[in-house]
């Protein structure tokens, strides 16, 4: 799995995991600070959610271009720098008005713009350690190692998170209750109902009795002020997190200096001819990245409804506290050491010799023995938060890495392994069975519209968003490494930042779609929402095995 793979890839991998942890901290509350802090709607907050998310993921077009013409390195930096200033700036507490608006959203610009000069370029670099003939026949396995990577940092961001805000909302008194932001907003604007009024007074006798029996609009003022305070000091940790990525990224710069070439650079440092494409060549591999780009848009259309959609689910829909076995899904610790125990277990049954198995084997079961105790030190009952169900999709692709990458590398040896495309073209089928899930865990529930800004009085186990989670993993691991791996593989050579900032701006587009389902939320009936999302992915993966002929030629040009 590890072994022969360049050194520079881990020196890029761990950079972007800083970068990535810091990210998906900030992602993990902002939808949940924006409607706390503004009073938005569940229509506008998904609607700036993926405004966001689509400039956070168009940016690296850009950044690409830029990146072909002054180099990857160049704009890696300066993106690290614009970022800092970003979450810098979103990190300082405002009242929620105007002035408070603009200030975040001038925060979130600069987040976008930094993420497209980093990101893109990065994988760049990656792509071009395996140009090498040396290690060609490991970018598929590199580009899947990378994305563990990620995902290391993305599932500890909603634990960080968690952490943060409870903590500084302790310091106040005051505890997190899912139903008093849109409450305390309904109050203080007029707007609430007598039924939701008790509802709000007994959230606040039930969890804060110190503060119950005072002035409703005083309490109102304070909750929303120190929770919005309380995530501010959330979105200071993606600085911290970005100095980490500064420190590994410059430290480590000699192990992938030589892939920090775009095909200008590359040119005037070597002495023998460069290799062009015929323009019939280049035409037939840009038309195949272009048809996968426009697939792949309702991919992260669905699988990006995870901050937005599935998020106001597990927070209106969901039980706030969890018993059984399933409480081991919200220890972060635990999920960690699961985690690792994979690789560990994979380690003994790949060990050449009987030291190496023992070795391997001992530390499985260590770490199975601390995930149990861990588990057993829990209470009975365990609350959790919405944003905690954003920790199980990196969990699950950190966990399965190493299962996919086997069982892959399987299938090579016997010739059989599916090309990018065919992986794709499944993954979209796969995804339609994650909503096939909710659609499941959606009967008989109230819409949105009827509950009226409340949480639902029918709510369902968290097994089921967990189970979501699942598949729709399963579904990324066949789609977005194999996509980019596909990209840097077939992007011609003087395009190649352009092309990998294209793959960006299709998520880009489709992240903007997330608005979708955000808009039809308070319109259909939830079961709608997920079958919108089912039938798109359906349609996308028969479109993409109806050119998969085409797709697969264009990677033998």
């Amino acid at each position: 799995m590890f072994k022969n793979q360049p050194k520079g890839l881990f020196a890029l991998a761990l950079a972007n995991t800083g970068e990535r942890f810091g990210y998906y901290t900030m992602l993990a509350i902002f939808l949940l600070f924006i409607q706390a802090k503004f009073g938005f709607s569940a229509a506008t907050a998904t609607q700036i959610y993926s405004i966001f998310l689509a400039g956070v993921y168009f940016m690296p077009l850009l950044g690409g271009i830029l990146a072909d013409k002054i180099g990857y390195g160049k704009c890696v930096t300066i993106g690290i720098a614009v970022m800092f200033c970003g979450y810098l700036c979103l990190a300082i507490p405002t009242a929620p008005d105007a002035a408070g608006k603009v200030l975040m959203f001038g925060a979130l610009a600069l987040i976008a713009v930094g993420t497209g000069l980093f990101k893109g370029n990065l994988q760049v670099m990656v792509g071009n350690l395996y140009d090498d003939p040396k290690y060609a026949a490991k970018r598929d396995s590199a580009f899947s190692l990378f994305y563990m990577a990620i995902n290391i940092g993305a599932m500890f961001a909603p634990s960080m998170a968690k952490a943060v805000t409870n903590h500084f909302l302790g310091k106040a008194g005051l505890v997190y209750v899912k139903e008093i932001p849109a409450l305390a907003h309904q109050f203080l604007n007029g707007t609430i109902t007598p039924a939701n009024q008790e509802t709000l007074t007994n959230a606040i006798a039930s969890n804060m009795p110190a503060m119950a029996g005072g002035n409703l609009g005083d309490f109102c003022n304070l909750y929303i002020e120190k929770l919005s305070g309380a995530y501010n000091y959330g979105f200071a940790v993606a600085c911290v997190s970005l100095i980490l990525s500064v420190i590994i990224y410059f430290s480590c710069k000699s192990w992938f200096k030589h892939a920090d070439v775009n095909a200008k650079q590359a040119a005037a440092k070597s002495d023998a001819p460069v290799v062009e494409l015929t323009p019939q060549q280049t035409k037939s591999r840009v038309t195949a990245l272009m048809f996968v780009f426009a697939v792949v848009i309702f991919f992260w259309m669905a699988f990006h409804q995870n901050g937005a959609t599935m998020t106001l689910f597990a927070r209106d829909y969901t039980q706030a506290s969890v018993t059984g076995g399933l409480r081991i899904g919200f220890n972060i610790w635990a999920l960690a050491l699961i985690a690792v125990s994979i690789y560990t277990l994979f380690g003994f049954f790949q060990s050449e010799n009987s030291k190496g198995k023992m070795i391997n084997g001992l530390v499985t079961l260590g770490l199975w023995g601390g995930a149990f105790a861990l588990y057993k030190s829990m209470p009975a009952t365990v609350a959790i938060q919405p944003s905690d169900f954003q920790q199980f999709n990196p969990f699950y692709v950190v966990a399965l890495t190493p299962v996919s990458m086997a069982l892959f590398s399987a299938l090579a040896n016997k010739g059989k392994e599916p090309s990018a495309p065919r992986k794709i073209g499944i993954g979209m089928f796969v995804a339609s069975l994650g909503f096939l899930v909710l659609i499941l865990a959606s009967r008989g529930l109230a819409s949105p519209k009827e509950l009226g800004g409340t949480v639902s009085p029918d709510l369902v186990s968290p097994g089921w968003l967990i189970s979501t989670y699942l598949v729709l993993t399963f579904a990324e691991l066949l789609l977005s490494p194999m996509g980019i791996s596909f990209v840097s593989k077939v992007a011609p050579p003087k395009l190649k930042g352009a092309m990998m900032g294209c793959w960006f701006a299709a998520t880009a587009v489709g992240n903007y779609l997330v608005s979708i389902p955000g808009l039809l939320w308070n319109k259909v009936p939830l079961w709608g929402v997920w079958g919108l999302l089912l039938a798109l992915c359906v349609i996308s993966g028969l479109v993409m095995f109806s050119m998969m002929k085409k797709l697969e030629a264009a990677t033998k040009d």
